[in-house]
């Protein structure tokens, strides 16, 4: 059975890759002192193994491959089901339930998924081969169940010009040349989650082509540690605590989130790995499908809204104020919002539909309105949490002064507040709050909630283009009788 223990997967993923960190060339990030920082993501992303060798997860970790017929990790799953896309978001939020943190495997998930059918799409307008080709490249990774990141954000440059227009035609990635045996792509991809943690990512355009931009309607899989490629680490707000002795400090010192800058310099891509080459009239359908199946994802969210909404009531605990009416109705607020994102991320997936390729696809105007909420919600639950873990959720000491035989009881005794609650365990409680509301994990609960799959007015044009407004106003025409 193709399932990687999460041994396996550490193992896998120590090779010597060209990666950057802090200035510094670090080609085997296992072996140096910020392999602290590095951990966390590493340890979320192992999770996903983790749960899969579970009896009382298999059902949502797990699912029957199509193109193998062997049970596989379902994050290698290409949807044959409305049920299929249900599971999906209910492992999601099991995953953010256990991690409290992006577990960095949704976006290669999401992006098979969308090649999938649009593969197929232009296999059958021009007689290509690429569904074929990514068939059997997916049937590999699903059956040595591999990590596979998601490469689509490129730097863009001038926002008012096309890619074609540039002043360095690398700020959108592209071909540089082709031959029969494949092509070679110069660019780069940024905000690249987990993609060190990665055995292959999958790249896909950013934009919609228009014809001339064929070089730049461009899809591959790659390995991530492919000649050529250059990683550089993304810092994130009080990354450097994970250096620290300290564990109290870092907040969350088991799981955290990576976000990988990216270059690609002429690294040269087999055919058999290259899934669109120039079919511009592609280009905007495959994002625009990533971005469902990504927007569909969001939730994940709503797991770590739960560890958040369990933390925030646990502080109020802590103070002794749990049962006050005014604390309860912030605790019911901020379960009716995560809920709320859970509904929509269920209904676009009961709504789902079959594609002519064969695979099942989310439905989109929700999974754009799903989307649009992230960019809100979590952001009111965060709110909440900080006010009721109090201003000092914020201004606390450290965990060296907590341990200093001289502060240290003085800390204790001011920190005290119920007689059955240890300041030990209140400092810990607060500082893992602080960690999701503002510091490193609040990339992943609350930024990444903004601007992941695409900013707040991306899902707007969405939302925008599949109103049918015009079938709206039939409504009202045929109730009132107007011709």
């Amino acid at each position: 059975m193709p399932l990687k223990t999460p041994q396996e997967y550490l193992e896998s993923i120590r090779r010597d890759v060209n990666l950057y960190m802090f200035g510094e060339r670090i080609s085997q990030f296992w072996k140096h002192p910020y392999y602290k920082i590095i951990e966390p993501s590493i340890n979320a992303a192992k999770k996903s193994y983790e749960l899969a060798q579970l009896d009382q997860y298999k059902h949502l970790m797990t699912a029957k491959s199509h193109l193998t017929g062997e049970t596989i990790n379902r994050f290698t799953h290409i949807h044959q089901s409305v049920d299929d896309l249900v599971k999906k978001v209910e492992m999601q939020r099991l995953m953010g339930q256990k991690t409290s943190c992006c577990f960095q495997r949704c976006v290669g998930f999401d992006g098979a998924n969308a090649l999938y059918s649009v593969t197929w799409e232009i296999d059958k307008k021009h007689g290509t081969n690429y569904h074929e080709r990514f068939k059997q490249y997916w049937g590999e990774v699903q059956s040595q169940d591999l990590f596979v990141a998601g490469s689509m954000t490129d730097t863009k440059g001038d926002r008012s010009k096309r890619p074609s227009n540039q002043t360095d035609p690398d700020a959108y990635l592209h071909i540089v040349d082709s031959n029969d045996d494949g092509i070679v792509v110069r660019g780069a991809k940024i905000h690249q989650t987990g993609f060190l943690n990665s055995h292959r990512a999958i790249v896909m355009p950013t934009l919609a082509m228009k014809p001339g931009e064929e070089n730049y309607a461009v899809s591959f899989g790659v390995n991530t540690d492919e000649k050529g490629i250059t990683m550089i680490y993304g810092r994130q707000a009080s990354d450097t605590r994970k250096m620290e002795e300290n564990k109290l400090d870092v907040g969350n010192w088991k799981y955290g989130g990576q976000e990988i800058f990216v270059i690609f310099d002429n690294v040269f891509i087999p055919s058999e790995q290259v899934f669109m080459q120039g079919e511009v009239e592609f280009a905007g359908e495959l994002v625009n499908r990533f971005a469902g199946f990504h927007r569909q994802s969001y939730a994940c969210k709503t797991g770590v809204g739960d560890v958040l909404i369990g933390a925030a009531a646990l502080s109020a605990q802590y103070n002794g104020v749990e049962e006050a009416p005014h604390i309860r109705d912030k605790l019911v607020e901020m379960v009716q919002l995560n809920e709320t994102l859970f509904s929509c991320s269920l209904a676009c997936s009961v709504k789902g539909f079959k594609r002519d390729a064969g695979n099942y696809e989310m439905d989109m105007l929700l999974a754009n309105v799903n989307k649009q909420n992230v960019t809100r919600f979590p952001y009111e639950i965060g709110r909440l949490a900080e006010d009721l873990a109090g201003g000092i959720i914020c201004t606390m000491p450290s965990q060296a002064d907590l341990d200093n035989p001289k502060t240290g009881p003085l800390l204790a005794k001011y920190l005290s507040t119920c007689d059955d609650v240890s300041p030990k365990d209140r400092y810990k409680l607060l500082r893992f709050m602080e960690n999701i509301s503002m510091g490193a994990a609040s990339l992943s609960y609350k930024t990444e909630s903004l601007h992941g799959a695409g900013s707040p007015q991306a899902q707007r044009i969405m939302i925008a283009r599949q109103a049918n407004l015009e079938d709206k106003k039939k409504l009202v025409k045929e109730i009132l009788d107007i011709k």
